[in-house]
């Protein structure tokens, strides 16, 4: 690999510098950019064909110019130090500490694009994770090695949605928790944001079982591709050299696809649907299938990205290819949201398509039954309150009505939880089964009389 230092610099736009008339440069390889003032800036080869190399860098360009301008060609890629003690850090969306610790040392250095995983390698997802949240652990119940995004909005609680679940995440199994861990990433936040993720982590204390990659939307455009593969590289040597169980939650991949088209604008690439590029699926699926679990290796990776769909359209490249991917989705609802309601998870076009896979061991004998009851209820339930607005009430039979009452339930106890709230598998059971109790018994065509009998609470007089 070529390590000479050019002073071709021939043109550049945005976040690309084209550098011409270079020998051995290869793709993924690190530059130096040097200004004629000395200043240094680092890049990537993003290009490289005969005599010309495309270098992306990770800084802004401003006052790079063609006169003057060394490119110096590392001959290695990008790469992370990797390290237990990366636990409890907060790092910059490039990998530098920004908690005013010192550089961990590395016991290894990892590049940030990784592998990819043999599909015969991979063992099929089948153990539980319990985040707390009741319309996740009993109606898309999260399976360890999964990955599945959350579909939000706009002006939706997903950050406090995603702290929530990155402070709460436990598994359960018959070996006990054992070593868990959260990576966090932050890509193209507001400051605020940022800072509000900080502080989340640091006042519950789970930052200490935590690692945090924080990029604002002020950081570099390159930088916020960088962010989730330098996330993925941690989450990795965790899972498969230290026995980790780790969850890797990613915010917001929206902004990282933004920042995909801009980078595909600045090359003059042919744009695909909506001005993002034809790659895009691709790319995101490099990110989305490094979660998973390795036959012969204690350790897993779980991933949840988070994502604004524009206009909340489910069509939108963004959410329609990552629906391609991954193994589901939860969908957050603005209709939920307005009426006050935390966290506002639409459990109807939700999606855990893993679910299945878990034994009653794992959760409950009865969680499958109820989940299927709950989901049924709660749809009809939808249908009858549309059709009060059409018909009023008076036009509804008794059943209508104790089903549109039972949907208003289903919201207001099952749905509606605080913020601190960290309910147990059992405790999301026991209020279901609460509420399946309004209703008619020859209505509960979904779960057993046996488990009728064990479970539901006697009807109050």
């Amino acid at each position: 690999m070529s390590t000479t230092a050019y002073k071709t610099v021939r043109e550049i736009t945005g976040p690309l510098v084209m550098v011409e008339e270079v020998e051995g440069v290869t793709y993924e390889e690190l530059v130096e950019i040097e200004t004629p003032d000395g200043k240094t800036r680092l890049g990537k080869v993003l290009e490289a064909r005969e005599g010309v190399a495309v270098v992306q860098l990770f800084e802004t360009t401003q006052g790079v110019g063609t006169e003057g301008t060394k490119a110096r060609f590392l001959g290695k890629t990008f790469e992370l130090g990797v390290t237990e003690d990366l636990l409890g850090r907060v790092f910059s969306g490039s990998g530098k500490p920004i908690d005013g610790g010192p550089e961990p040392i590395a016991e290894a250095k990892k590049d940030i694009n990784g592998a990819p995983i043999n599909p015969f390698s991979r063992s099929f997802p089948s153990d539980f994770i319990q985040t707390g949240v009741s319309t996740i652990d009993v109606m898309n119940t999260l399976v360890r090695g999964q990955k599945l995004p959350i579909f939000s909005g706009a002006g939706l609680p997903h950050n406090k949605l995603a702290a929530q679940i990155a402070r709460q995440a436990k598994v359960r199994d018959d070996s006990g928790e054992g070593k868990f861990a959260v990576i966090f990433a932050a890509m193209g936040v507001t400051f605020e944001e940022a800072q509000y993720f900080r502080n989340e982590f640091e006042k519950t204390g789970a930052l200490e079982r935590a690692v945090l990659f924080l990029n604002t939307a002020a950081d570099p455009v390159v930088e916020r591709i960088a962010t989730p593969r330098l996330a993925l590289t941690a989450a990795e040597y965790l899972a498969y050299e230290k026995d980790y169980h780790v969850t890797v939650i990613l915010t917001d991949l929206t902004n990282y696809c933004e920042a995909l088209r801009e980078v595909s604008a600045a090359r003059k690439e042919v744009p695909g649907r909506r001005g993002f590029p034809g790659y895009m699926y691709t790319d995101l699926s490099t990110i989305y299938e490094r979660a998973g679990q390795i036959k012969g290796k204690n350790g897993s990776i779980t991933q949840i990205p988070i994502l604004t769909m524009p206009e909340d359209d489910k069509t939108h490249p963004i959410p329609d290819l990552t629906g391609y991917i991954t193994e589901g989705q939860f969908v957050l609802s603005r209709e939920l949201h307005a009426k006050g309601i935390y966290p506002p998870v639409d459990v109807l076009p939700s999606l855990s398509r893993l679910q299945q896979t878990l034994s009653g061991e794992m959760t409950r004998d009865d969680r499958k039954n109820v989940m299927a009851q709950l989901f049924a209820a709660y749809s009809r339930g939808k249908d009858v309150r549309e059709l009060a607005v059409i018909l009023g009430e008076s036009a509804l039979s008794e059943t209508d009505l104790k089903f549109m009452k039972f949907a208003e339930g289903f919201e207001d106890k099952f749905v509606r939880q605080s913020e601190s709230e960290d309910r147990s598998i059992e405790e999301s059971l026991t209020i279901g089964w609460e509420l399946l109790s309004m209703l008619p018994r020859e209505e509960l065509k979904r779960v057993k009389d046996e488990e009728i009998e064990k479970y539901m609470p006697t009807p109050k007089a």
